[in-house]
């Protein structure tokens, strides 16, 4: 019976060892870094014992070599020049979870909107503005239902169609990035790219990490930072989209970049801005795209068919302040 009571005493006080050792243990730093890719700015902070930039950014370099259309050696350009090419896995995911998002939103979400998107001076390529005859024409040549992936090769069913991730590949290299941090053992991390986000884990505080939501007001410089709400979250990506950074006025008219891909016309709804919550960052983003197309409406009733995404929607009311609306799910992230 004493061997037994002196076997659990030092059982004890090993795991009380353990745990002091463990508390007491130093924690790794959070760092912070930040810089420039996909022609907007990152900003990335993570718990680590050492610097990950150098490996972050020639993971992010990788990534332009397949899905920047700015890249004229990257896969996407040549499969828009029609170059015999089997694509990358970046090209291939990001590829597949387009054409699923473009089935769910019925065409608000379609990455063969190059073609219109350089039209309208939103493109990778600068085009004339636009008469109805050309919209027509470029029509015809846009529609996720005329490209599919065989074999890791793209099939056209016309030459002159064009892709572009724009509305999705921003969000999918802020996977990219969290997924080389888990690689890592990095438990702790906040991923930004030019406002797309994954967090998981903590802050420096040991809170969930606060996200602002900004307030859509029109500036192209991007100067304005007001803030509509803060967000506390962990362990999900959220993206934005919205028509107060990109746009122009011709003729006393504004126009936004956000084409609808079934009209061929930049959007004139009410919504300005649709920020996504998902359980990844490119699906948010192309949610976030998807809404801005659909308008308030449908974009609510989308939510309301698909509880695992959440949203928050900024809109003009009819004497042009700001509204807001957001889903049952939201009300949990919403700071006090």
């Amino acid at each position: 019976m004493k061997t037994k009571k002196s076997f659990l005493w030092l059982a004890f006080l090993i795991l009380a060892s353990i745990w002091i050792i463990a508390r007491h243990k130093p924690q790794a730093n959070y760092y912070n870094i930040k810089g420039l890719v996909f022609g907007t700015v990152y900003s990335i902070t993570y718990q680590y014992d050492g610097d990950l930039k150098p490996e972050i950014e020639a993971e992010l370099q990788r990534f332009d070599l397949s899905l920047s259309p700015f890249n004229d050696s990257s896969v996407i350009s040549r499969v828009n020049r029609n170059e015999e090419i089997v694509t990358d896995t970046f090209f291939q995911k990001c590829f597949n979870r387009s054409m699923t998002i473009s089935r769910e939103t019925k065409g608000a979400f379609d990455i063969t909107v190059a073609p219109l998107a350089n039209a309208w001076g939103f493109g990778f390529k600068k085009g004339a503005f636009p008469d109805s005859l050309m919209i027509d024409s470029l029509l015809q040549i846009t529609g996720y239902t005329k490209v599919k992936l065989e074999n890791g090769k793209i099939i056209k069913q016309d030459p002159r169609i064009m892709l572009s991730c724009s509305a999705v590949a921003k969000g999918y290299s802020v996977d990219v990035v969290a997924r080389l941090l888990d690689r890592k053992g990095v438990e702790n991390y906040m991923v930004d790219i030019g406002g797309e986000v994954v967090v998981k884990g903590i802050n420096r505080k040991n809170d969930r990490w606060r996200i602002g939501i900004n307030k859509p007001i029109d500036d192209s410089l991007s100067v304005k930072q007001d803030i509509q709400t803060v967000l506390e979250v962990t362990d999900l990506g959220m993206a934005t989209s919205g028509n107060y950074r990109n746009f122009y006025y011709k003729d006393g008219k504004k126009y936004a970049h956000t084409i609808d891909p079934r009209t061929g016309y930049p959007v004139q709804h009410n919504i300005l801005s649709a920020t996504v919550i998902a359980e990844d960052c490119m699906t948010a983003d192309a949610l976030a795209t998807a809404f801005m197309v659909m308008g308030l409406e449908k974009a609510e009733t989308f939510c309301k068919a698909n509880p695992k995404i959440d949203a928050y929607f900024i809109y003009s009311g009819e004497n042009g302040e700001f509204k807001t609306y957001y889903t049952e799910g939201m009300k949990k992230y919403i700071a006090e």
